[in-house]
């Protein structure tokens, strides 16, 4: 792989051909594993930018010998710089170096924000320099064994059509498959991504308080297996996969889960866990109602079993009221 960069782009030294000279700006959990997977592509890291101990530790772990410098002088050093910054500080970053005329011509700029196309580079295109965005929807430990889990991770790969080819190519070299993203769908593509995954830790956590609340010492060896394979059977067969007292239309399941976890909000559980349950039985109904798995006239008595829903943070009606 080779940057249409000529002579006025950033300056090279001597290396194989095809292979880049990349800086790092972002030793994060995700920028410190992509620096680690291009150099195992035998990629050149010329530099790699880390503010916080953690980010020096994990950059030490992840990309040994490579120097830490300062932003502009790795962006003056690389053929390729890797943005991974998070959301909300990329765009000022951008500009920034726009601001300090640091951008390239023909140097290429990679991102690895979901949320974000190319569109958010519109200054390191108008220097001359080519803008990607790539992102790998998983979940980074920011340690070694990230580096393994890439085979099997989707990257979402954004880029003008002519360049969409050379973001493909990186991701492929770094073990995993890409996927397009229009960019106008990579709000969509991401809030789909943190809603399944973001969202997942969060009831499983919920899941996982309630055992322990009831004694349970290893609330992972019970719900493991069958988080696993809940997760396995709704992949393979989607909505074909609702089970459990919803999905059945056990209505006095349902309302005697509802009086149970409302008893242990009484003793001290988080309050979030009913309102949780709460919202997604209603969810499961309307998706259990849609593939007609129950009579009619269950989908009310469902919702008289669930009770008045209340909105995350407020308080349950016994506490509600009183000064302010």
């Amino acid at each position: 792989m080779s940057t249409a960069a000529g002579p006025e782009g950033p300056q090279r030294g001597p290396r194989r051909p095809g292979r880049l000279g990349i800086g790092v700006i972002g030793a994060g959990k995700v920028g410190a594993v992509l620096g680690a997977a291009l150099r195992a592509a035998e990629h050149a890291i010329v530099g790699v930018s880390a503010v916080s101990e953690a980010s020096r530790d994990r950059a030490e772990l992840l990309l040994p010998g490579v120097p830490v410098l300062e932003i502009p002088e790795i962006v003056e050093r690389s053929e390729l710089v890797l943005l991974a910054v998070p959301d909300d500080a990329l765009g000022p970053l951008v500009e920034g170096l726009a601001t300090l005329g640091a951008w390239q011509p023909g140097q290429l700029v990679v991102h690895t924000s979901g949320r974000h196309g190319v569109g958010i580079l519109a200054p390191v295109r108008a220097a001359g320099a080519i803008p990607l965005a790539i992102h790998p929807a998983m979940t980074f430990t920011g340690l070694s064994l990230d580096l393994g889990r890439l085979p099997d991770c989707c990257f979402g790969v954004t880029a003008d059509p002519a360049m969409l080819p050379i973001a493909q190519a990186l991701v492929v070299e770094m073990g995993a498959e890409p996927v397009v993203v229009a960019e106008a769908d990579r709000v969509v593509y991401h809030a789909a991504l943190a809603h399944g995954s973001n969202h997942l830790v969060t009831l499983a956590s919920q899941a996982a308080e309630v055992l322990g609340r009831i004694g349970i010492e290893n609330p992972a060896a019970v719900l493991g297996p069958l988080l696993r394979a809940s997760l396995d059977n709704a992949l393979s067969a989607g909505e074909g996969a609702l089970t459990g007292p919803v999905a059945r239309g056990d209505v006095g399941t349902v309302e005697a889960h509802v009086g149970a976890l409302a008893e242990l909000e009484g003793a001290g559980a988080a309050a979030d866990i009913l309102d949780a349950y709460r919202a997604m039985a209603r969810v499961t109904a309307v998706r259990s109602e849609r593939r007609r798995l129950w009579p009619a006239d269950v989908r009310a008595q469902l919702e008289r079993a669930l009770g008045p829903g209340r909105g995350p943070g407020e308080a349950a009606p016994s506490e509600a009221g009183g000064d302010r």
